[in-house]
């Protein structure tokens, strides 16, 4: 969008450039969820009709499922912290009074003010039988809060991309993946991309065809929830940024 900017609220953590000795092992900075298309602040697109312009999340997590034909782009590889999370926040209109009688509707038809934080998932493991082994798999789409940011209000930051610091970091094991939280509203979805290289899911099973009528948001740490609303062709725009642990060599001098 014209004039949008990347505005970092406050330095999240400042990286020492230090020197350092062959096959030493060093923390490194990732951003999950970042694929060859940028984060932006979605728009609505020219040819899609104000009524039919889906692009605010309500009331539920979102965990991206496919990201420029990724599967899960926001899973950790590596053990680590997460630090910051990034956001595109729609301008919702160039016009400010249709702007603010959309805002005033969405704050009135979802509980509040716009706000998100980040969740942090682990699947949901259970056993069964192969041959004579025992072996752990993932029960279908279903997923347990592992970790939750505190929620930011959003407002003042609509139209830009925008990344929000965490006062105290997140801590994900591989195989954990990142979401995003949104107990109200939040302006964050890019509609009309192309199927099968984007799609999202909800943290709900029933009335994928609509809004949630009740908050299905996962904001409880050890809660189970399956994602089985689909929706392919939609981008979240969002991204998570973690710092990895660094691990010693195998061969270190104890």
């Amino acid at each position: 969008m014209p004039g949008m900017r990347r505005t970092p609220l406050t330095l999240a953590l400042t990286l020492l450039a230090l020197p350092l000795l062959p096959g030493s092992a060093a923390a490194a900075s990732v951003e999950l969820g970042q694929t060859s298309s940028s984060i932006v602040a979605p728009s609505c697109p020219k040819d899609v009709a104000p009524a039919n312009c889906t692009i605010i999340l309500t009331q539920s997590t979102a965990l991206e499922t496919i990201r420029d034909g990724i599967a899960y782009p926001t899973t950790v590889k590596k053990a680590g912290y997460i630090a910051a999370f990034t956001l595109g926040l729609s301008r919702l209109s160039s016009n400010r009074a249709t702007a603010l009688s959309d805002i005033k509707y969405l704050d009135r038809a979802y509980g509040g003010t716009t706000r998100a934080g980040i969740t942090v998932l682990s699947p949901v493991l259970v056993k069964k039988k192969k041959g004579r082994r025992t072996v752990r798999t993932q029960r279908q789409f279903t997923w347990k809060v592992a970790a939750q940011s505190p929620i930011f209000h959003l407002q003042p930051y609509r139209g830009q991309v925008v990344q929000f610091p965490l006062q105290t970091t997140l801590p994900v094991a591989r195989g954990d993946v990142v979401a995003l939280t949104v107990p109200t509203w939040a302006p964050v979805l890019s509609i009309n991309q192309t199927m099968g290289k984007f799609a999202y899911r909800q943290s709900r099973s029933t009335g994928c065809a609509s809004p949630p009528t009740t908050n299905t948001a996962q904001t409880r740490t050890g809660a189970k929830t399956k994602y089985a609303c689909n929706y392919p062709g939609t981008r979240v725009e969002y991204s998570a940024t973690e710092i990895t642990s660094p691990v010693p060599p195998k061969n270190y001098v104890h």
